[in-house]
């Protein structure tokens, strides 16, 4: 998974430099409209394109039938049968290819998520925080089997990090919480330790400062591919997730703001750009 997320993000890196001069928001939009033209070429080559025709031209026939011969029930019966079968066999030569493109539309959205639905926490002075809430909470969870682990945990943090409340521990969840607030800024490193000397860190952005990517999650597994911005825990690490909550990224004049924004962006800018080439190209969708 790391080996994948490496090679995406050197991609990103290369192929978002040209774009970056234009700001975020047509960085995002353009090379999202882009990825649905390349993936709707991708599909053309991987799916039936005569079957997907022929299934749509035979819906459109049989709605025709309904159409001449409404007033017989009969026929209509018929036509609306095999309306249904003949949809579900578009569907199916519909489906079937967008399966694998499934695969870089996730490796794609994650870079885009770690490079635009984030900002950096802000600076705060430790006296300040009175609330729970008013800092960031930072929180770890041990993998199956490491819960009572959670019990020697210690959490190191650099100058320019500052904790404003006490490590909070629960052996039966195997989870640990603590609020801190970042006093500098800077892309600050906290390290976890347990007590058998097992370590790990993560990454954490503060102040003015633009990192090209940040995210709020360090995880392994499988998941680790949603955030490639720092390299997944391993699979046979005590810790399973660490988290520091970023406030979300504003999109600039584009609707939305951070995960979700960028998710909406992404979806209806690659759809656009899609449709607009569906004819010209001649593919059958």
């Amino acid at each position: 998974m790391g080996a994948i997320n490496s090679g995406t993000t050197a991609l990103f890196d290369v192929l978002l430099t040209p774009f970056d001069a234009m700001g975020q928001e047509w960085s995002l939009l353009l090379v999202s409209g882009v990825f649905g033209i390349l993936a709707l070429i991708a599909f053309k080559h991987i799916s039936y394109q005569k079957g997907i025709k022929s299934a749509k031209d035979r819906i459109k026939g049989h709605l025709i039938e309904i159409r001449i011969y409404q007033d017989d029930l009969a026929v209509v019966g018929k036509s609306i049968g095999k309306i249904l079968l003949r949809n579900g066999q578009y569907v199916g030569l519909n489906f079937g290819p967008f399966i694998p493109l499934m695969i870089p539309f996730v490796l794609v959205l994650a870079q885009f998520v770690v490079r635009y639905a984030f900002t950096p926490a802000a600076i705060q002075d430790p006296a300040a925080v009175v609330l729970a809430g008013e800092g960031t909470t930072f929180s770890v969870q041990m993998a199956a089997g490491h819960g009572s682990d959670v019990e020697g945990l210690t959490i190191e943090y650099p100058v320019g990090v500052a904790a404003v409340s006490p490590l909070v521990r629960s052996i039966g969840s195997g989870a640990a919480w603590q609020e801190i607030v970042a006093t500098a800024p800077g892309v600050h490193v906290i390290t976890l330790r347990l007590a058998d000397g097992t370590s790990e860190t993560k990454l954490f952005a503060a102040g003015d400062v633009a990192p090209r990517q940040m995210q709020p999650e360090r995880v392994q597994g499988i998941e680790a591919i949603l955030w490639p911005a720092e390299a997944p825990l391993a699979s046979d690490s005590a810790f399973a997730r660490v988290t520091c909550a970023y406030p979300d990224g504003e999109l600039g004049w584009l609707p939305g703001s951070g995960v979700l924004g960028v998710l909406l962006v992404f979806l209806v800018a690659s759809m656009a750009f899609g449709a607009a080439v569906l004819k010209p190209l001649g593919i059958q969708i």
